[in-house]
């Protein structure tokens, strides 16, 4: 896979009219799964206690009259038409917002950034639209106060953690709500043998689909939810114009009043259920990366929308002729289904709650991505499923978490009017912390009005309370299960993020400072033997304390210094010409160098033998550049006086060194090159291709053949090893949460992926203890 060749540098900006009905058709199917399964369960859910189905017709008309007024106001008004605009280079969600927010206020908790970080491309896209003073007065006390600073974290966790909870609870309400069609062709105590251990192996076998990946599948996910969409319009229709006629008038607003006057207290509490009709409505924002805006909002507004408006009054139409059916699941969708095609309808729908549920699973996958690439969650084994698609991913660990969490919930409630009470409040929490993150984006990011942002906040945030309000009074009811889960994985990611945060103030306040190394010899005091010692650090300046510690103990190293910093900015991506900010520490003679590879969110680390070639490529150009005097862009490091300058990988050298290794003959050398290679022919050669420029220092190719030396005798990576402990005197809070969570959660974890791509026999790791 070309991996830097991918990215935001190719985005679909002027797209045909056939590229964006291609990509509407896609999103269909990974979209818009969740939200399009959605009549399955809302009637049921809505009438499953609180309130009862009656002659008058006020109770069905008014949950019609709710559900036309939830899907225009949530999905289509603020969704489509608002918050699909607050991309972060394209990319969505709850986590893309908050990194929108980094970017402009410096909110960010990134502990290693930079302002050179602030240069990248899709860092500074924008930022040059001017603020009023109220937005300027905003941004600065944001950036002042530590704790408003934690307080956004936190939201940004919690809606992070209630996606994971809805990753759990969506696939359970999902296919056991298609499932349920089963209990019109048998008895009840019959079907209750039955409805749970059929849900349970759908949702085995969906879980244990994941690792082949949604390209392998996804060609058949779009026609599959094109055929539920149809199906269901089609029967709305059907029972419009069969059963009643006139059911459009319930999209009065005058039937919400109604219901709400007739019905009082189990009103309110029924619009948990009606909540469950905008379930997925998220997925619109979160999936944007694969897609475009205009697509999404051609699929939801011409497709989606008037599927769904026409199924719920289908439904409505045929119960407000239906009011006494001898069944206890009178309400459920599939008794408005015709006989004849009850059968199809129902295969048709498990196949559609197995792509909804495929959707928000894969969702759930991204958005933990995300969070471990900012800090924010232990590191996990990513696999990328597909070779052109780089956002199709699989995490193991995850997935079978999530399907023990699943069964576990749908063995535990057996119903769906618990599982439904449980996946409201995870859907509506969501939403209201969209909500609080757009109104900062329409204030800070989009340099609105700061009236426009209080209206939009008032106006769907009172809806969303509303719904919310209804979802956490069934608390006892089920929707204690997003809240335990999201308090589990909170406590999780907090104590990931506060560890990981001490850790490096730690590396801060005990680094070594340049001074220390210039007092020394060029030799440093030690002897220097062949090769390259990459020494792995998380500082940005100085020199990391492992570093002396190391050389304290063995006082001998490479002939070569490279201090490496692997870091993640908030952006998606970082394009291949920005990769690498490289500098020198010290004089020429003391060969030690600062290279910083910095990643976008949404990126994927090169594997070694690329990381290696690019790195060693980079820090050539540095030299030859520096050489000529050449014009790089560059930025000076105030704290360490170091100057870094920005080298792009060996992809956009086309001007620039390339390197050439191999284990014996020669290859062909381009005319316009000039090859500089080892007197010795050791294992493997390595030549520098240089283009031929009579400006060439000798020191310059001095330096160019002493490093091309040492990537021939190999290169030591070398890692630390540290054992965090909370220093004496700390509180009790924070010694649990360090010597006991954080502890744990580095233990069991997997280590950076940089360090498991390293060659094993190169890699050293050298242990200390931090005291924090």
């Amino acid at each position: 896979m070309d991996i830097e060749s991918w990215g935001r540098r190719n985005p679909i900006k002027k797209e045909s009219w056939r590229t964006v009905i291609a990509l509407a058709y896609q999103s269909l199917g990974v979209v818009y799964g969740d939200l399009s399964t959605s009549p399955l369960y809302v009637y049921k859910s809505t009438f499953a206690e609180d309130i009862q189905h009656s002659e008058s017709n006020d109770e069905i008309f008014g949950v019609l009259s709710f559900v036309f007024w939830t899907l225009t106001l949530i999905p289509l008004l603020k969704y489509v038409f608002i918050v699909l605009r607050a991309d972060d280079n394209g990319e969505g969600g709850t986590f893309a917002l908050y990194s929108l927010l980094c970017r402009y206020t410096r909110v960010s908790t990134l502990p290693n950034g930079q302002l050179a970080d602030e240069d990248l491309y899709e860092y500074k896209n924008d930022r040059n639209l001017s603020a009023d003073r109220i937005g300027m007065s905003l941004k600065s006390t944001l950036e002042k106060h530590r704790f408003l600073k934690k307080i956004l974290l936190i939201l940004a966790l919690i809606g992070t953690c209630m996606v994971i909870g809805d990753g759990v609870l969506t696939p359970a309400i999902s296919v056991f709500s298609a499932v349920s069609g089963l209990e019109l062709s048998m008895a009840k105590h019959h079907h209750q043998y039955v409805e749970v251990p059929v849900a349970c192996v759908i949702l085995v076998f969906l879980f244990f689909l994941q690792h082949y990946g949604t390209h392998r599948l996804g060609f058949l996910f779009a026609p599959i939810v094109i055929t539920w969409l149809l199906c269901i319009s089609a029967i709305g229709v059907y029972n419009i114009i069969h059963w009643n006629p006139h059911v459009y008038q319930a999209l009065s607003p005058y039937y919400m009043y109604k219901f709400l006057k007739k019905t009082q207290r189990g009103g309110w509490m029924s619009l948990g259920g009606i909540l469950l009709c905008i379930t997925g409505s998220e997925a619109m924002f979160a999936d944007l990366g694969h897609f475009s805006q205009l697509s999404i909002k051609i699929a939801f507004t011409f497709v989606v929308y008037p599927s769904l408006i026409l199924a719920y009054m289908g439904q409505a139409a045929y119960l407000s002729k239906h009011h006494v059916i001898a069944s206890d699941y009178h309400i459920g969708f599939y008794v408005s289904v015709p006989e004849k095609l009850r059968y199809p309808v129902l295969a048709i729908a498990i196949l559609a709650a197995v792509v909804g549920s495929q959707a928000i699973i894969t969702g759930t996958f991204s958005i933990i991505k995300q969070c471990s690439a900012l800090g924010c969650f232990p590191r996990v084994k990513i696999v990328h499923t597909s070779s052109k698609i780089h956002g199709q991913i699989y995490i193991p660990e995850v997935n079978w978490t999530l399907m023990v969490l699943c069964l576990a919930v749908t063995i535990g409630f057996r119903d769906t009017k618990h599982i439904s009470n449980a996946s409201g409040l995870a859907v509506i929490t969501v939403m209201l912390v969209t909500t609080c993150f757009m109104s900062l984006v329409i204030v800070l990011c989009w340099h609105k009005n700061v009236l426009f942002a209080i209206c939009f906040i008032f106006f769907f945030g009172s809806i969303e309370a509303l719904y919310f309000s209804a979802s956490l009074i069934k608390f006892l009811e089920g929707a204690w299960v997003p809240i335990v889960l999201s308090f589990i994985f909170l406590a999780v990611m907090y104590s990931w993020h506060y560890g990981t945060l001490k850790k490096y103030e730690f590396d801060v306040d005990n680094k070594i400072p340049i001074n220390w190394l210039l007092t020394l010899s060029p030799n440093l005091g030690i002897t220097r033997v062949r090769g390259i010692g990459l020494i792995h650090t998380e500082l940005v300046t100085g020199i990391p304390a492992i570093f002396s510690h190391f050389i304290t103990n063995l006082p001998a190293f490479h002939q070569v210094l490279v201090f490496l910093c692997i870091k993640s900015v908030p952006v998606p991506h970082v394009r291949p010409e920005e990769r690498f900010l490289v500098g020198r520490i010290g004089p020429k003679e003391y060969r030690v160098y600062r290279c910083i590879a910095r990643y976008g969110y949404r990126d994927i680390h090169m594997d070694d033998v690329e990381f290696e070639k690019d790195l060693v490529c980079s820090i050539a150009e540095f030299i030859r550049s520096e050489g000529r005097g050449q014009s790089f862009e560059a930025v000076e490091d105030i704290d360490a006086n170091e100057r870094l300058t920005v080298i792009g990988t060996t992809s956009t050298h086309i001007d620039g060194i390339r390197i050439c290794e191999d284990n014996g003959g020669l290859t062909h050398v381009d005319t316009e090159m000039i090859e500089i290679s080892s007197p010795e022919v050791p294992r493997k050669r390595v030549r520098f291709l240089v283009p031929e420029s009579p400006q060439m220092d000798l020191s310059v190719r001095e330096e160019l053949q002493e490093l091309m030396e040492a990537r021939e005798a190999g290169m030591a990576f070398i890692l630390g090893h540290c054992y965090v402990r909370a220093k004496r005197g700390s509180s009790l809070i924070k010694k649990l949460v360090i010597n006991i969570g954080y502890d744990f959660l580095r233990r069991n974890c997997r280590g950076p992926t940089y360090a498991l791509s390293f060659p094993q026999a190169s890699t050293l790791e050298v242990g200390m203890i931090y005291h924090v």
